[in-house]
């Protein structure tokens, strides 16, 4: 049996219960992420629908109800991405070594006085470590514009650097 797309019983429980539903989301979350939890009171609501109560105000505790896991739902997740990014913290701080006062930093200033898309190029190829395709598709060029420009800033890196160029 098909559910109506439309339930007549819904629509009149919620169109009288949304503002009252988003002043209670508001007052718990505040008014930047109250309209989201409203909209995913609603979707759940929707998919309950035939344990909707048939009397008026028992509909509207039953969305209140509804509101209010929502609500629970929201808290839980927040609190599993705050502990992720503790926890991506404590790992970077980690595993950052930071190299000493003066190490590199000829270095990276020829770097940073390279063109911005070439320092760029070079900062992924060689400080994330990414393959020279892959630093490419995350810059949205070809591979081959990738080979010829980090080619040019190597040459360009040697000169500031005043570098022999390597025998072949």
């Amino acid at each position: 049996m098909a559910a109506d797309p439309h339930p007549e019983p819904l629509t009149t429980a919620l169109e009288s219960s949304a503002s009252d539903l988003l002043a209670y989301l508001e007052r718990r979350v505040g008014p930047d992420d109250a309209p989201d939890l409203l909209g995913e009171t609603m979707v759940v609501a929707w998919r309950r629908v035939k344990e909707l109560p048939a009397e008026p105000e028992a509909a509207r505790m039953w969305l209140f109800g509804i509101a209010r896991g929502t609500l629970l739902n929201h808290a839980r997740g927040q609190r599993r991405r705050w502990a992720l990014a503790d926890r991506l913290r404590l790992q970077v701080r980690e595993s950052a070594t930071a190299p000493p006062a003066d190490a590199g930093t000829e270095v990276r200033d020829a770097i940073d006085r390279l063109e911005p898309d070439l320092a760029e190029l070079v900062r992924l190829i060689h400080w994330e470590r990414l393959s020279l395709v892959d630093a490419a598709q995350l810059l949205g060029i070809p591979a081959s514009t990738a080979r010829g420009r980090h080619q040019r800033a190597k040459e360009q890196l040697r000169a500031a650097l005043s570098m022999e160029v390597p025998l072949p």
